[in-house]
């Protein structure tokens, strides 16, 4: 599918659904080029601030009727209600019967967020507050080990959203962690995961958080049963004690496993596993950045929070970023959404999002249980600039697929070497434009290309982006940063009318895979009952292995 001639629209579903499709239309071929030379004031007018950030939607493939409908669609589908509903503490997870209040993670103390009877900050600050002194302990060398020496290694073992966000944001605010201090996260059930974050480490020296709200998750409680024999290997049975903390609302299950009750962080029902960075998951952050800079995360989130709160539709920037995404979903028909953030410490993020967009979208059904009748949950992907425009931005140019992308930026240096942040930023902002005026054979004729080479030199630009900036790479930033995609998300969910709190989808694996580990082992051979070609590649399997 070429990206000048999209694919049309699903079948209509409500009015303002069949106005955008009308709309869609009569702007699905007008170029960014006559969109910016018609209205010289574009940039200033297609941008917005909240919450630290700067976005500049001005190179979408949009008009202010374009901006108009989407903010009807919002109203007609009642993003604005589910979502104070969702604040309020409301069962907006239907399917699994839960209240959805991961913004009480962030709320100021004393603030009044109550659910079933119980004021749920008091709640939340109470486990804030044990972190912060079980942080505090490692930090200034308080807390050793069992043999007295400084536990100057953690080790987050988890999986999903209880490793991808610790492990996100320790990257991102490296230079607020101890020198001292090494930081590791073991997440895959490959054994290959665990020896290699383990290898060169002392365990005298060695503290593992095992980060499982059941304390049953089979990945994360097999590596904490390898870090445990590793443990006892060096140290013996009883330091097992001081060199494990958990994160879990099981506390029996932690305590049986030998870990102090006194060094178990609480979960509720009510936080999703992949919205949870900034609860006691956060645990191995804190540890790395210290009490105060955590706090400051948090006020991040909380920033951004009250942001997509008040703000209204027409300045709103998760709403904006989310309404966008409907846009080209849906009408545009891309499948694909890039994340390119022009800062090396921030890797981790693409993936982090993946999970945040992919598992709450991801759905086939509404709220009601019957089949949807438009796509959802774009694909999610991208890598750090100026890396990726070495490797996949030759498809985002001369491609024929139409890749929307959020390019996000900072301000202020992000090490000593300034004149290399310019660079970097000088690119951000040249790819952005690169990308949405793009350069036609007669240009690139009129910059001394051969015409005969014309064809492959030309680009046809139109391809949209949206520029997120920032002043800097900070904790405060980091928290808003994420808020912002978390509440896009969600306002994506309200428009299709998904539950964007559950994830079934994951479960029929597992259950397949608790079923087939008991035919892998050595023994008898199991007679299989599965189909044709599972049976014989789990055959070779058993006859090869070593």
């Amino acid at each position: 599918m070429s990206h000048d001639v999209p694919s049309a629209a699903p079948a209509p579903i409500t009015l303002a659904w069949q106005a955008l499709v009308a709309h869609f239309d009569t702007i699905a071929t007008v170029h960014l080029r006559d969109l910016f030379a018609a209205d010289p004031d574009r940039g200033q007018r297609f941008a917005f601030e909240g919450a630290g950030l700067l976005l500049d939607y001005a190179k979408n493939r949009i008009t202010a009727e374009t901006l108009r409908l989407l903010q009807a669609l919002a109203a007609e589908r009642q993003v604005s209600r589910q979502r104070d509903a969702m604040f309020a503490g409301a069962v907006i997870n239907t399917t699994e019967h839960r209240a959805v209040l991961h913004v009480a993670l962030r709320a100021p103390r004393g603030a009044t967020v109550m659910l079933d009877g119980v004021y749920v900050v008091l709640q939340v600050h109470a486990v804030l507050d044990a972190m912060g002194r079980f942080a505090t302990g490692l930090r200034t060398g308080t807390a050793n080990g069992h043999t007295g020496r400084r536990l100057c290694n953690v080790v987050n073992i988890g999986i999903g959203g209880s490793y991808l966000g610790p492990e996100m944001a320790t990257m991102a605010l490296r230079p607020l962690t101890d020198p001292a201090m090494r930081f590791r996260f073991v997440s895959n059930v490959d054994g290959a995961d665990f020896v290699t974050a383990t290898q060169d480490l002392d365990p005298a020296e060695t503290l593992f958080i095992v980060a499982s709200k059941t304390f049953t998750t089979l990945e994360t409680m097999t590596n904490a049963a390898a870090a445990r024999d590793w443990l006892v290997a060096g140290l013996g049975e009883a330091a097992v004690g001081r060199h494990f903390a958990a994160v879990s609302a099981n506390v029996p299950a932690a305590t049986a496993f030998g870990i102090d009750p006194a060094r178990v962080f609480g979960l509720w029902d009510w936080v999703g596993g992949r919205y949870s960075m900034d609860s006691a998951i956060g645990l191995a952050t804190m540890i790395a950045i210290g009490p105060a800079h955590f706090q400051a995360m948090l006020a991040g989130f909380h920033a951004m929070d009250t942001h997509f709160r008040t703000a209204p539709p027409q300045a709103n920037l998760p709403m904006l970023l989310g309404l966008l995404s409907v846009w080209y979903t849906n009408f545009f028909g891309a499948e694909t959404i890039g994340i390119m953030p022009y800062a090396a410490r921030l890797a981790g993020f693409p993936a982090y999002l993946q999970q945040l967009q992919m598992e709450s979208s991801g759905k086939h059904v509404d709220r009601a249980g019957q089949p949807l009748h438009c796509q959802t949950g774009p694909i999610v992907w991208g890598e750090p600039g100026t890396d990726s425009q070495h490797s996949f931005f030759q498809l985002l140019h001369q491609g024929t697929r139409l890749v929307p992308c959020d390019l996000i930026g900072f301000c202020e240096a992000m090490s000593p070497l300034a004149g290399q942040h310019d660079l970097l930023m000088a690119n951000l902002f040249a790819q952005a434009e690169a990308l949405a005026f793009g350069r036609s054979q007669a240009e690139v004729i009129a910059g001394g290309v051969p015409a005969a080479q014309a064809a492959w030199r030309a680009t046809a630009g139109n391809r949209p982006t949206n520029v997120i900036l920032a002043d800097r790479l900070d904790p405060f930033t980091l928290g808003s940063l994420v808020a912002l995609y978390e509440h896009s998300v969600f306002t994506q969910g309200a428009i299709w009318g998904i539950d964007s709190f559950d994830q079934w989808g994951v479960e029929l694996g597992k259950d397949l895979a608790g079923r087939i580990v008991g035919e892998l082992g050595h023994g008898k051979a199991p007679v299989l009952r599965h189909d044709s070609s599972t049976n014989a590649l789990i055959a070779r399997y058993r006859s090869r292995r070593a």
